[in-house]
């Protein structure tokens, strides 16, 4: 992906930041700078920043269970916080920078001592001149000192007392992420899902995952088990209730935060109420799945059976079916009960599994 020239700075240098990582760290520092930056600083201390990377990673930690590295600090970091902070995996941004603001917590300011060891001076090495091996080692404030002496980079450094120490983006870096920012956050995304995917072979629609989860746009599935409770009694798999047209929500049998997807055969009508406990955790194999096997058959035979149904279910599928093969062989007419549950199973058991593996947590509903 090309960045934008400048004849003034060395864009080629820009362009190598994340060449060598094999930590996660630099997308979200230079990321935070970019944010910070773009919002009108260009002096802006390490905790700040730091405060930052932890609340971009939050929901990649906590919603979509992503593996950050093998032995990550920021993901240690936001685990940490998950466990002690009672925030949900869905908290606003703001509000987990407010906690983290105010946190005196000495667990926390730990991790964020050691997330500011490396970073803030490794970043910039491609687009440092004469730095070598044995140069990077000595303490951090020297080497800050020596960093400062470098042309022409994109910040220098304001020492302090550790987490209180600051950089200064340089003027002419400043107007170029500004002006920029839009391309310099798709290249960043570009090379986070590289890097995630990376760490992360099994699990889908990791583009999906970068940031907050968005309300899913379900009215066609919810419509369609709207008419179907008007033909036939239907009640819902985990409570065993009835279920009422006025009381129907969509719930995902494994959770939106790992498919990434609103594929109809994993879609299914619960109510608000037991949804929401669902949250994004994943509901007893053994328990739940034939019941939901069951219900989807209900489904499958009033498909066949109604026009009306028919209809409404090729207007779903037509936005939340969009694998031909899979709408061949479980939604064709014809199959038995058992044909039926073996089909469903073995499209959904593979990736109900790799959900579990990826840490999603055991589900089952209680009064």
């Amino acid at each position: 992906m090309n960045l934008p020239a400048d004849s003034k700075l060395n864009i080629s240098g820009l362009s190598r930041l994340f060449d060598n990582k094999s930590e996660c760290y630099k997308l979200f520092w230079f990321q935070a700078i970019l944010t910070y930056v773009c919002n009108g600083r260009r002096e802006i201390c390490y905790e700040d920043l730091i405060d930052e990377m932890i609340a971009d990673a939050w929901y990649m930690v906590t919603e979509y269970h992503l593996n950050l590295g093998p032995n990550d600090t920021l993901e240690k970091a936001v685990n940490y916080i998950s466990s002690v902070a009672g925030m949900l995996p869905s908290t606003k941004k703001q509000d987990i920078l407010d906690w983290l603001k105010s946190c005196s917590d000495q667990t926390v300011l730990w991790y964020k001592r050691i997330l500011s060891l490396n970073v803030p001076y490794r970043l910039q090495a491609p687009l440092m001149n004469g730095f070598k091996g044995d140069d990077w080692k000595c303490g951090t404030k020297n080497l800050a000192e020596k960093i400062n002496q470098q042309e022409r980079l994109i910040y220098y450094f304001i020492w302090d007392s550790g987490l209180k120490s600051q950089i200064r983006i340089d003027d002419a870096w400043a107007a170029y992420l500004r002006d920029n920012q839009e391309i310099l956050r798709g290249w960043i995304q570009y090379n986070m899902i590289i890097y995630l995917q990376r760490r992360n072979p099994s699990v889908p629609g990791i583009s999906d995952k970068l940031y907050p989860p968005q309300e899913r746009k379900l009215e066609k599935v919810k419509k369609y088990w709207k008419l179907l409770t008007g033909i036939e009694e239907i009640h819902e798999i985990y409570g065993a209730g009835l279920l009422l047209p006025d009381d129907i929500s969509i719930d995902h049998f494994v959770p939106w935060s790992y498919v990434a997807h609103d594929e109809f055969w994993n879609l299914h009508p619960t109510t608000r109420s037991i949804n929401s406990s669902k949250s994004n955790n994943l509901p007893d194999w053994d328990l739940y799945f034939p019941r939901f096997a069951a219900l989807e058959f209900e489904s499958y035979k009033m498909i066949w059976t109604y026009d009306k149904v028919h209809d409404e279910f090729e207007k779903c599928a037509r936005e939340h079916l969009n694998n031909s093969e899979i709408k061949q062989h479980l939604y064709r007419e014809g199959l038995s009960a058992t044909e039926f549950k073996n089909q469903l199973e073995s499209v959904v058991y593979p990736v109900w599994q790799s959900a579990k593996t990826c840490g999603f947590k055991n589900w089952e509903y209680t009064l």
